[in-house]
């Protein structure tokens, strides 16, 4: 292969093998030194007015600018056989209470209506966002007076203590999901390579993409403030990508190997062609993310600097350090074979990855495309149909957290107890003067409007805080319904619509309503607007690389068309096991009736790139054996059986990845699990090994039109082509080898 005809990754692939110690220590020293870095700044996450989005962003945005953030405020209710019989019990709570040094404003108890329940309420001293992290001498004290008081039951809910719980839920997940999916992913490549170093290679450097990147996303969320979750999405997403495209690779750098060919022609070879779908995979699915900036929630920006970090250090680190570990191991990549899974293969016979069963099923598929074209979409419509039902909400702490949670439990045996309304919506309005008689008359009509309105509840609460400057108002206004229901929003509506514009319209031009309720419906809105130009973004960016990647117009309309329904499947998935049930009992997870209101956008984003990897690496074999001469259903043929063991590694890891985080507490981390896990399952067999092929058959060498109006597109160098092999290797370890000297 001539200078000029090497792609980047053949230069990259060529200058680490020439450059072994500096590619590897290189490699670790980055890592460590933004890791430790990074661990030092410490995770900016959002504020609420950062992470919410429209009026009652901007309402709570004004509250935080005026230092009127309310303070973490919490509830214990104590509970006893007979009445009255807590009393002794509050009043060993409120000394304990009060000697914590955290608990201020402790009131006296409410007594319930049989008066077997007591309520104390109180508020965490100091920071709001920092009160779950001094939280424990409050529970401690809760622990102990429940302890000393035979008969006496206590429940605690509240802001810190559920930040407490909530750090604590993420933070175990977090352990869960590394202690669980890297072993699953090492056993998955012992089964794929049957060799414990060749194996390891890939988690080393998938764990490694992701420790480095837990640093840069430390350092980009001082610019841009990250929400709880988003460590989480970015180690899933870079442990499945990091492994796959070592073990692509890897698994092509063997191949060669078997086929006779010698170590720095087979490096060669693996960097022309699977190094080169790795920058294009990583590339595609780079972009795709990318649509999550043209987003108007914080969240999902968050997410696409996570994704793409963490796409990109993966990327850059197969093909550099990978090819920089497989020439300085040599033949030593096969150390520590495991018995009865390692079949080596004799030298100089090429055997395709997989080629039985794969061989077995391409027979029937491509002589029946039709049938099977038919079959599989049928099949994977089949899927997609729950999906035309799906109900999106943002999921309260109950559905979060399932109906068995201590802090669950303790919410719902407390508002039983001491009903009372959803949370009021939160008119803030900020002006010259506050205290002056004009906007003092225009809140008094406020109320009246209100009263007349019969939407709203009796009591609404006022207060005024004079600035420097400008001064704010807080009016806080109860809603009819429970908060979610229609009567609820139709309550907002009015008040955010009508009665605020024509009252306060007049007094301030800076009146938002805000509130649970408000913000919930501003952020479902938001995702709504967002969901059609995020879709035509990563459709465009999708299409237009498989353009220029193939130059064919049908396949890059056929890659659209297929990442379609492989996100139809996951959607399909997702509302029929969460939102109507099926299955969910036999799995183990708690139907929380709904589908996280994030879940579909960020769904279509991550499946759009991920499906890529599978996508390009096959698409990418097929036209190599096409390119050598061989006709299309022949290419099919020898594509299909050649990727077919990598593909099915691959898949497995990904699935056996995603399917952790099913297994974790938080209800969004099980929606998304199960629905990438089955998504990418189906999109490695039934997508890419049936329909794929049988939709490229029925086109034929229509497979590769490309209109002549854009014959000017580049013509990429597909490698592998042109490569004789040569005699087998002898025996033994090999030297260290360089490639594109």
């Amino acid at each position: 292969m001539s200078a000029t005809r090497r792609g980047l990754a053949v230069r990259l692939g060529g200058w680490s093998t020439r450059h072994r110690k500096t590619a590897i220590f290189g490699w670790l020293l980055f890592v460590v030194v933004v890791a430790v870095i990074g661990g030092m700044s410490g995770i900016n996450e959002m504020t609420n007015s950062e992470g919410g989005t429209g009026d009652s962003a901007r309402a709570e945005k004004i509250l935080e600018d005026a230092g009127l953030k309310d303070p973490a405020g919490e509830m214990v209710m104590l509970r006893s056989a007979e009445p009255d019989g807590w009393r002794d019990a509050a009043g060993d709570l409120t000394a304990r209470l009060e000697k914590t040094g955290e608990a201020v404003r402790v009131q006296p108890p409410v007594r319930s209506e049989n008066g077997r329940e007591g309520l104390i309420s109180f508020e965490m001293k100091g920071d709001a966002d920092t009160a779950g992290e001094r939280i424990e001498p409050v529970l401690d004290a809760v622990k102990q007076t429940e302890a000393a008081h035979e008969g006496v039951q206590a429940y605690e809910v509240g802001d810190a203590s559920f930040a407490h719980s909530l750090d604590g839920i993420l933070s175990g997940d977090m352990k869960t999901a590394e202690l669980t999916a890297v072993p699953l992913a090492l056993g998955i490549l012992l089964v794929v390579f049957g060799a414990l170093v060749a194996a390891l290679l890939p988690v080393f450097l998938g764990v490694t993409a992701c420790i480095g990147t837990f640093g840069l996303l430390a350092f980009a969320s001082h610019k841009l403030p990250m929400f709880s979750s988003t460590q989480s999405v970015m180690f899933l997403v870079g442990l499945a990508v990091g492994v796959d495209y070592c073990l692509f690779y890897l698994r092509r750098e063997r191949d060669e190997r078997a086929a006779g060919r010698d170590p720095e022609t087979a490096l060669r070879i693996a960097a022309a062609t699977s190094g080169r779908a790795v920058l294009v995979s990583g590339i595609t699915v780079m972009l795709a993310m990318s649509g999550m900036f043209l987003s108007g929630l914080l969240l999902f920006k968050g997410f696409a600097v996570a994704t793409i970090l963490v796409v990109f250090t993966a990327m850059l680190g197969s093909v550099t350090v990978l090819p920089a570990m497989l020439s300085w191991l040599g033949d030593r990549i096969d150390a520590g074979r495991v018995p009865l899974l390692n079949r080596r293969r004799k030298k100089g016979v090429h055997v395709h990855a997989g080629g039985g069963i794969s061989g077995r099923l391409m027979k029937p598929v491509l002589a029946k495309p039709g049938l099977f074209a038919v079959i599989a979409g049928a099949l994977l419509l089949a899927l997609c149909a729950p999906a035309l039902g799906m109900k999106t909400e943002q999921l309260g702490m109950e559905k979060q957290f399932g109906k068995d949670s201590k802090l669950t439990v303790a919410f719902k045996e407390i508002t039983e107890s001491f009903p009372g309304g959803p949370a009021p919506a939160e008119v803030i309005v900020r002006a010259d003067d506050v205290a002056s008689p004009r906007f003092q008359g225009a809140v008094a009509d406020l109320k009246k409007k209100l009263a007349a309105s019969g939407e709203f509840g009796k009591t609404v609460k006022v207060e005024l805080h004079k600035g420097e400057g400008e001064g704010v108002a807080r009016i806080e206004v109860p809603l009819a319904g429970n908060g979610s229901d229609n009567a609820s929003k139709h309550a907002l509506s009015t008040l955010k619509d009508d009665i605020v514009p024509q009252v306060l319209g007049p007094v301030s031009d800076k009146a938002y309503v805000g509130g649970e309720t408000a913000a919930n419906v501003d952020f479902n809105d938001q995702l709504s607007d967002d969901f059609l130009p995020v879709f035509l973004f990563i459709a465009a960016v999708t299409f237009l690389l498989m353009l220029v990647c193939f130059r064919s117009l049908p396949i890059a309309i056929v890659s659209i068309l297929l990442n379609l329904l492989s996100v139809g499947a996951a959607y399909g998935t997702m509302t029929a096991v969460f939102q109507h049930g099926w299955g969910a009992e036999t799995m183990g997870m708690e139907p929380a009736g709904a589908v996280e209101s994030w879940m579909p956008l960020f769904v279509l984003v991550i499946l759009f790139g991920l499906s890529m990897d599978y996508h390009v690496f096959v698409v990418s074999r097929i036209r190599e054996a096409h390119e050598r001469g061989l006709a299309t259903r022949e290419a099919i043929r020898d594509g299909i059986r050649s990727t077919a063991g990598s593909i099915t590694g691959a898949a497995a890891i990904m699935v056996a990845v995603f399917a952790v985080f099913a297994l974790l507490q938080m209800q969004d981390m099980q929606q998304m699990g199960i629905g990438l896990a089955v998504a990418v399952l189906v999109d490695a067999t039934l997508v890419r090994m049936v329909l794929l092929p049988s939709v490229m058959a029925l086109l034929g060498e229509r497979n590769w039109y490309l209109p002549r109006a854009l014959s000017w597109l580049p013509r990429l160098d597909h490698g592998g082509h042109g490569e004789e092999p040569l005699p087998p290797a002898a025996q033994g370890h090999q030297p260290p080898v360089s490639i594109g000297r």
